[in-house]
């Protein structure tokens, strides 16, 4: 192959590399723009881990903004939010359309089960974050409310909607990011980076490295950072299940 063949090649790449990213811009876009006009309905969504446990505890609960502009930019964040979870599947699509074509079919079989696990990972990290790790969080922080019999004047949450949809909205894109660990790990087991053997020797590290991991990326509660660090060293035990699985069929498959 001549190098202007190759030249060629690499810029037919690059144009449709640059074509799929196009695609996937388009459709976060529209998207986007569906997602605003529900924004109200998807906020409400939301909204429900906090008034859920709020409104049972007999109190008058609100959430308040304190600029003009706060709920409309809420509006737009929230938007986005939805937009870019909806897009993530479809852009994992046109990542398998752009790689697929130079992949042998064994190539292409090993690579199909991370693609389809990628997006349920990424959604069962944020199903745990809606369902259970925010309504403790929110039991938490509420507990240190006070009434005024010790401190004179009473201590009350009036929480902010942009603060309380940052705090959602972070927490599940954390917990999705992290919950990548196994596909991350048989990924590198795969191109023969590590083994089983290198992830069991360095276990205690790693339950170092996960509690340090989750106090970055959670706020400085116990409850959303043990909420993360759990399910995550239970996810490395997985992953060292999958990598040994990964390690026997390679082996059976250099033994024919």
């Amino acid at each position: 192959m001549t190098k202007s063949e190759n030249e060629s090649g690499f810029i037919s790449h690059l144009t449709e590399l640059r074509k799929r990213l196009i695609n996937t811009f388009i459709f976060l876009s529209i998207i986007f723009v569906i997602c605003y006009f529900f924004a109200e309905h998807i906020y409400g969504f939301l909204v429900n881990p906090y008034a859920s446990v709020v409104n049972d505890d007999g109190q008058s609960r609100r959430l308040i903004f304190t600029a003009l502009q706060e709920t409309f930019l809420t509006y737009l964040k929230v938007s986005f939010f939805v937009a870019f979870f909806i897009t993530f599947p479809f852009l994992l699509i046109q990542i398998w359309k752009f790689i697929a074509p130079g992949l042998y079919e064994n190539e292409k079989k090993a690579i199909m089960p991370y693609l389809i696990a990628t997006p349920i990972l990424f959604f069962l990290g944020g199903a745990l974050v809606y369902y259970l790790i925010m309504p403790l969080a929110i039991n938490f922080f509420l507990s240190f409310e006070s009434s005024g019999a010790v401190t004179q004047l009473p201590i009350q949450l009036e929480a902010k909607v942009n603060e309380y949809l940052s705090l959602i909205m972070k927490l599940i894109f954390a917990f999705g990011l992290s919950f990548q660990l196994p596909v991350i790990l048989s990924l590198l087991a795969r191109i023969n980076v590590i083994d089983s053997t290198y992830l069991k020797e360095r276990r205690k590290y790693v339950v170092v490295i996960i509690f340090a991991f989750a106090a970055l990326l959670t706020p400085p509660d116990p409850i959303t950072q043990i909420g993360l660090a759990i399910p995550l060293l239970i996810l490395y035990e997985f992953s060292i299940i999958s990598v040994s699985i990964i390690e026997k069929r390679n082996s059976v498959k250099e033994d024919a």
